[in-house]
């Protein structure tokens, strides 16, 4: 079954909408609650790694309902809606915290920030599943990646760009009244976005998953080397990625300062943004017609390790304070990261297949489930790993709107810039070694799995 224009769109608009509350909460909830309310970083940095933990359960069990459920709107669409919905009014509540003394808002995080991760579970899971079950091409399922993935760069690149400047729009200089609003706007856009894609979007008939139990479905994950490896491929990638967007905000205010940071901040967000958007756009398909996937994922995450190091060798070369020079590694990172983020769904997509000619079993849920915990337990790493960073370095955030930056100790902006490289660089190093020893879904591959899957459904069909 093949694809038309409508409904790639309409699954793009939805990877639009879903992105940008993702973004939202990914890149800004630190520096909302532990800047802004004045939380300790480590605590907010645990909260999202205790959340990840229970999404550790809640996911999989998300899988299985999504396996289970029956409707005339088919498997997806009913908890992608209603995920949607519940997720954005959770994410408008996160950043419109009540005035609370530090106790209260530290309980108040805790459990919103549970329930966000819940919710957005609800549609998450739904949504990428249903790249496998609304087409058997596996072009259309390449394509329907990179769509998806591109859309999403447009999403998120959308928030990274014009969320400061909105805050300051909206807040008049009050940044916490800025953030509810932005994220207002946000969430009603989230709700427009994934209504569309429901309505245009529908699965096969004939698509068939298996319902399977908690206990196998984890070992049916375990069985699937290919889809571990790949899932270990997008936790290195992401927490690299979410260490970096969590912590670059901290650098241009508080690094290379002044008044105009923000519109730095914004430039070079502008600047990553779009730059993402051509890496899965353009660069990638004119890698792909010369080069396989896998040999493109490893040029992708060796020009990301360039990237980080030119970063840190600009930072120790008095050029640190130089828009331009940043704006150079900032290129090849985001450039790389679009590149990789549209590789690691098609890889998984392909696990899929995978899966189903060594077991017999089809478990688009089960193997999509593993890619919102990793993307959502790489952010909580990497959050974690910002906040007890932020208070090992001793960084002093500015909760009183004085319209004044807190100026911080040289050793502060030392330890900023180490974190913000050095440990993205060993993580990706970690995703290319790995991936080097065990991936082996190349391209041939890929697609002699997918004939011999064929094969096999329509001998089954004939009996």
């Amino acid at each position: 079954m093949y694809l038309n224009g409508k409904q790639k769109a309409a699954f793009g608009i939805g990877a639009v909408g879903k992105d940008m509350v993702y973004a939202l909460s990914a890149s800004y909830v630190m520096y909302y609650y532990q800047d802004l309310l004045g939380l300790p970083a480590a605590f907010v940095g645990t909260i999202l790694m205790i959340a990840r933990i229970f999404d550790a359960f809640n996911d999989p069990f998300m899988g299985v309902l999504v396996a289970k459920t029956k409707s005339r709107w088919g498997r997806f669409r009913p908890w992608l809606l209603s995920g949607t919905v519940l997720n954005a009014f959770v994410t408008y509540l996160m950043f419109k915290a009540p005035q609370l003394e530090q106790g209260g808002l530290m309980v108040f995080f805790t459990i919103i920030y549970i329930l966000w991760g819940m919710t957005y579970t609800m549609m998450d899971i739904p949504y990428w599943s249903m790249i496998p079950a609304v087409t058997d091409t596996p072009k259309d399922r390449e394509n329907l990646s990179v769509i998806g993935r591109t859309c999403a760069g447009v999403g998120s690149a959308l928030v990274q760009v014009g969320t400061l400047m909105l805050v300051g729009f909206f807040g008049g200089g009050n940044e916490r009244q800025g953030f509810a609003m932005v994220a207002l706007v946000i969430s009603i856009i989230f709700i427009i976005a994934e209504i569309i894609c429901c309505l245009f979007v529908k699965e096969r008939q004939q698509t068939r998953m298996e319902t399977v139990s908690v206990g196998e479905m984890f070992r049916s994950l375990f069985r699937n080397d290919q889809a571990m490896i790949t899932v270990l491929a997008i936790l290195m990638i992401n927490s690299a990625l979410y260490i970096t967007s969590n912590l670059v905000i901290y650098f241009f205010k508080y690094d290379m300062g002044g008044a105009g940071w923000v519109g730095n901040y914004t430039l070079f967000t502008t600047l990553g943004g779009g730059t993402q958007i051509l890496g899965m756009m353009v660069v990638y398909p004119l890698l792909r017609k010369k080069l396989s996937n896998t040999r493109i994922f490893n040029v992708a995450l060796c020009m990301s390790i360039l990237g980080y190091a030119l970063l840190l060798l600009i930072c120790f070369t008095g050029l640190g304070g130089s828009l331009p020079a940043i704006c150079v590694p900032g290129v090849l990172i985001f450039a790389a990261n679009g590149i990789l983020s549209v590789l690691t769904t098609v890889f998984l997509s392909g696990t899929a297949d995978y899966a189903e000619l060594k077991t017999g079993h089809r478990e688009e849920s089960v193997i999509f489930s593993m890619q919102t915990f990793v993307v959502k337990a790489a952010s909580g790493l990497a959050v974690f790993i910002t906040g007890l960073g932020l208070d090992l370095i001793g960084l002093v955030g500015n909760t009183e709107e004085t319209g004044e930056i807190v100026q911080q100790a040289a050793s502060t902006i030392l330890g900023l810039r180490l974190l913000m490289t050095i440990i993205p660089i060993v993580l990706l190093a970690v995703a290319l070694f790995f991936f080097n020893r065990k991936f082996i879904l190349t391209d041939e591959r890929a697609a002699q799995i997918a004939q011999e899957l064929q094969a096999r459904r329509a001998e089954q069909a004939q009996k």
